[in-house]
């Protein structure tokens, strides 16, 4: 094995991601996993504290990238708005382009109990950074965290019928369709 190769971090997610999809991510080792991607086991140790890490390790990244999307909408936008806006842009630079990485790290995650409980962790943490993110905003409290959890809903239906999709639709397509959806049924009759 070569001593240093750029990329390492991104290597190791892809080998991770092809054998989790083939073995199953219960009988993938991270010594298979560098060992794919060409790298040591002490070099997947020094990125990653254990193999769960590969499908989590961005998730604090994600928590900022949701923060610094508000950061560019006007304060007087209003706060269901500024959660569709953070959304749209969040899926536009993280998701999109991305599409089939993301798919196959979900279908990893799906297809294991304790990785969804733990991707469910992963998402209240989220939606308390968009609390504290809405708070910042001065938007008050219950209506921040309402305002989180309906964008943490919107995200969560948005993008199961995204990785879904046999079509080449944006996420943000998806997003918008659930905003819709759920303009829809609290309407007034």
């Amino acid at each position: 094995m070569s001593r240093w190769e750029p990329n390492a971090r991104g290597r190791l997610e892809q080998a991770a991601l092809d054998l989790f999809g083939e073995r199953g991510f219960e009988h993938t080792t991270a010594a298979q996993i560098a060992e794919r991607a060409g790298l040591t086991e002490r070099t997947f140790f020094r990125h990653y504290a254990d193999k769960r890490e590969v499908l989590f390790g961005q998730a604090h990244a994600l928590e900022q990238a949701f923060v610094d999307a508000f950061t560019d909408i006007p304060d007087t936008v209003a706060p269901a708005d500024a959660m569709a806006s953070a959304l749209e842009t969040v899926a536009a630079r993280y998701f999109d382009p991305h599409r089939e990485r993301v798919r196959k790290r979900h279908a990893v995650i799906m297809a294991n109990t304790e990785l969804r409980e733990r991707e469910l962790v992963k998402l209240a943490s989220l939606s308390a950074a968009l609390v504290a993110a809405l708070r910042r905003r001065g938007i008050e409290e219950p209506a921040a965290s309402l305002t989180a959890e309906v964008g943490i809903a919107v995200f969560k239906v948005g993008f199961g019928r995204w990785v879904g999709d046999t079509g080449e639709r944006s996420l943000t397509d998806f997003f918008r369709e659930s905003f819709a959806g759920l303009k829809a049924v609290t309407a007034d009759p």
